[in-house]
């Protein structure tokens, strides 16, 4: 006689998720995601986004992102003169492989994304995205956590587009079932 008991950190199909947080923009002109973040912009840091898993482990999010920077900011070397608003609109794929790193972990998740964006500082560009990030579920029923990503935004128009150039986003959001 035998009396067993099991649990799965897998999404099921189309789960609804909501996510309201902060972000900040590494726009120095280098090549590293973690490079003096005093100097990040972080004047007005409003993250938003909705987040449908449509599968096992794949998902679609749409995010919007709000920030500014200020007068004496430096956006790639470049000192800034008066103040701007940054605004994103942000369509990613994710997919969720933290179960098969730690599969006793329910309550971590990591996930890399990739997608396209819309973004503006001065005028407009589109941006190629590219990153990750790690979600913390804070109840067994995994339906409050908190994720903290780096997204990589690589600038289409980047050698004609002045301030709207390739940049670094990192977000701290707190994530909601639906």
């Amino acid at each position: 006689v035998s009396f067993s008991l099991s649990s799965s950190a897998q999404r099921s199909d189309n789960e609804w998720f909501a996510s309201v947080g902060l972000n900040a923009i590494n726009s120095l002109g280098t090549q590293s995601p973690i490079n003096s973040p005093g100097d990040w912009a972080n004047g007005l840091p409003i993250s938003l986004g909705v987040e449908l898993g449509w599968t096992s482990g794949l998902s679609i999010e749409q995010a919007f992102t709000l920030n500014k920077f200020s007068e004496d900011d430096v956006i790639d070397n470049a000192d800034l003169k008066e103040d701007y608003t940054y605004t994103s609109f942000d369509t990613h794929v994710k997919y969720y492989f933290g179960k098969h790193i730690f599969p006793e972990a329910d309550w971590l998740d990591f996930y890399g994304n990739a997608g396209i964006g819309i973004f503006s500082i001065e005028d407009t560009n589109i941006s190629a995205n590219l990153g990750g990030g790690v979600l913390v579920w804070l109840n067994r029923r995994q339906t409050i956590g908190i994720r903290g990503q780096v997204i990589a935004k690589f600038a289409l128009n980047h050698k004609d587009s002045g301030l709207d150039n390739n940049h670094y986003q990192t977000h701290l959001q707190l994530v909601f079932a639906l």
